[in-house]
């Protein structure tokens, strides 16, 4: 089980990329991590108005297959639960996330030495 907590404000200042698609990329990137490791994910968010900057809050609990489970809906204090069986890590990591039967290092060396872009040849 990996838990996290994470202070995401609504905004970039850097990019005009709208608050619902910044939520969307969180909650994806969690989902993915939960997914591509065969964990339960706990993002624990803040919410609400911290040093004049809106926080996105949105915690959520996510299964070991990617789905949602639970996840606040405000920027209010809330608290979501879930019964979080571990058992469900199982089936991942022995079949396609089984890494120690998958793992070809002996394939990485291009992506280990290599630094930058490298264009095809014409």
């Amino acid at each position: 089980m990996v838990i996290l907590g994470y202070n995401t404000p609504t905004t970039n200042s850097q990019s005009n990329e709208a608050p619902h698609v910044r939520a969307f990329h969180n909650l994806l990137s969690m989902q993915a991590g939960a997914y591509q490791n065969s964990t339960w994910v706990v993002g624990v968010a803040k919410a609400g108005n911290e040093d004049g900057h809106e926080l996105m809050g949105g915690s959520a609990i996510i299964a070991p297959s990617g789905e949602l489970v639970a996840q606040c809906l405000t920027l209010g204090d809330e608290l979501v639960i879930a019964d979080c069986d571990l058992d469900a890590t199982k089936f991942g990591k022995q079949t396609i996330f089984d890494f120690g039967r998958h793992r070809r290092i002996e394939h990485y060396g291009i992506i280990t030495q290599q630094n930058g872009v490298t264009l095809p040849t014409d």
